[in-house]
């Protein structure tokens, strides 16, 4: 394929609190002294990628500002969710693009060059076929980290990290055992986890 991947950090969520948590957007709750958006971006910028966007609706709008401030260019979607949204992103960058939600704090930019490389080599003949990067429950169980949804992947039970490759052609699953992927914060005990977990 020619150029590199744009990435696109999904914020546009209903800004909904974590349960219990600090009262902030999400994607600007601090992880180790830096808003999740922040370290996100700074893990994107620092990984093969071309441009990183900030993806942003009107129900976040302190993350929108603060992408602005970063000097990340914000693609502004309704808000619809969170399929919606990615669906209307894509098509400002086109495809292949690189996706990870503004709850990933720990993600680090070998995370995102593995996925890639990863999407690439399943992709053959192809551009980059779409790839979903998840982690076995039984690690964020074990980890204590929140586990939203999960589904069977070869007789094991995994459940999506966030970050994915959309490309074109079949969705392919890509196992991860690295523990900074298994945190989405979610809930203040995922906000702890990711703090123990970045120290």
């Amino acid at each position: 394929g020619g150029g590199r991947v744009d990435a696109l950090v999904m914020c546009g969520g209903r800004g909904t609190r974590l349960q219990g948590g600090p009262d902030v957007e999400k994607p600007l709750v601090e992880v180790g002294g830096e808003s999740m958006l922040s370290r996100i971006v700074d893990a994107l910028h620092a990984g093969d990628v071309g441009e990183v966007y900030a993806v942003v609706s009107p129900h976040a709008p302190a993350t929108a500002d603060r992408a602005r401030r970063l000097s990340v260019p914000t693609i502004e979607t309704p808000g619809d969710g969170y399929v919606s949204d990615l669906q209307d992103a894509l098509e400002t960058v086109g495809r292949p693009a690189v996706t990870v939600p503004a709850d990933l704090p720990l993600l680090a930019p070998e995370h995102v060059d593995d996925a890639l490389a990863e999407s690439h080599q399943r992709g053959a003949d192809r551009d980059a076929t779409s790839l979903t990067v998840c982690a076995p429950a039984v690690l964020k169980r074990r980890l204590g980290a929140s586990v939203d949804t999960a589904f069977d992947h070869e007789g094991r039970t995994v459940t999506t990290t966030g970050l994915n490759v959309v490309g074109d052609g079949d969705d392919t699953v890509a196992l991860t055992y690295d523990a900074r992927l298994s945190v989405n914060v979610n809930r203040p005990e995922d906000l702890e986890l990711a703090e123990a977990l970045c120290g």
